[in-house]
């Protein structure tokens, strides 16, 4: 994706996940954002018809489109190597529709641990960085930019805090970027040290709020992150690409809040 002048401010669908496809794209229409997520999975899990109704939406409104990879069900650190062959065609099918619809990110989760990782150590972790890098050469025959996000306690993820990337990075061969989830690095208090950590290697911000304890994924203002203080690390790392807005309550108000706090558009 081409840098913005500044961030700008979008919106996820993942306040609409419980709705039908087509009220979700209806609904958009009056988000009156520029840069809109599409959550591929559950209802909205994408095909060629309702890639070809985005695309048609994104041209008549000028929206342009970032894709959240499906996330139910999904391990790239599987132990099971059928398991993760299936996964893997999930996964690719949505890169590839991801592209159809000009998404200028496609973010995914790192892989979890599972009840048999104790007796395979480290291999869990082996499968996630192996699996991160086939993305990446995948999503690259499509022209498509890859992230991967930092999830949140307690669940078991291998990828969770700064240390766990700072190791992922310092042994993956491929520029795999980085969605920087506001709400999750508020639940180990780690916002400012990955915004200061990782300022090269992050392309893509999801912001919602939370207690610092649940993944609650509040409006923002409604919980524990310090936003003023987000933003001015944002313009101190010269961030300028884009903010999604992945609250799934009080969404017009997050937006609001959100550029009031920041004065973008």
């Amino acid at each position: 994706m081409k840098s913005l002048s500044k961030p700008e401010i979008g919106v996820s669908t993942l306040h609409l996940l419980s709705q039908s496809f087509n009220k979700m794209t209806e609904q958009i229409k009056s988000l009156n954002a520029k840069y809109i997520e599409i959550v591929d999975d559950g209802l909205h899990a994408l095909n060629k018809q309702r890639v070809k109704r985005l695309k048609d939406i994104g041209e008549s409104y000028n929206i342009k489109f970032s894709v959240h990879a499906p996330f139910a069900d999904i391990n790239i650190a599987s132990p099971s190597h059928c398991v993760l062959k299936a996964m893997l065609k999930r996964l690719e099918n949505s890169m590839k529709l991801a592209s159809h619809v000009e998404a200028y990110v496609w973010v995914f989760h790192p892989g979890l641990k599972t009840g048999i990782s104790m007796f395979y150590p480290g291999e869990d972790w082996l499968q996630n960085r192996r699996t991160a890098e086939l993305l990446y050469k995948i999503a690259k025959d499509y022209g498509l930019s890859i992230a991967v996000e930092n999830v949140p306690e307690p669940y078991p993820f291998l990828m969770k805090g700064v240390r766990d990337f700072e190791r992922f990075y310092s042994e993956v061969s491929e520029p795999i970027g980085l969605a920087l989830d506001v709400g999750h690095s508020n639940i180990n208090g780690q916002t400012e040290q990955f915004l200061k950590t990782f300022a090269d290697k992050i392309v893509h911000i999801h912001a919602h709020d939370n207690d610092g304890r649940d993944d609650s994924h509040l409006g923002i203002g409604y919980g524990t992150v310090n936003w003023h203080r987000f933003v001015s690390l944002l313009r101190n790392i010269s961030y300028n690409k884009v903010v999604i807005v992945e609250s799934v309550e009080k969404v017009p108000e997050s937006v609001q809040k959100l550029k009031s706090i920041t004065g973008y558009g």
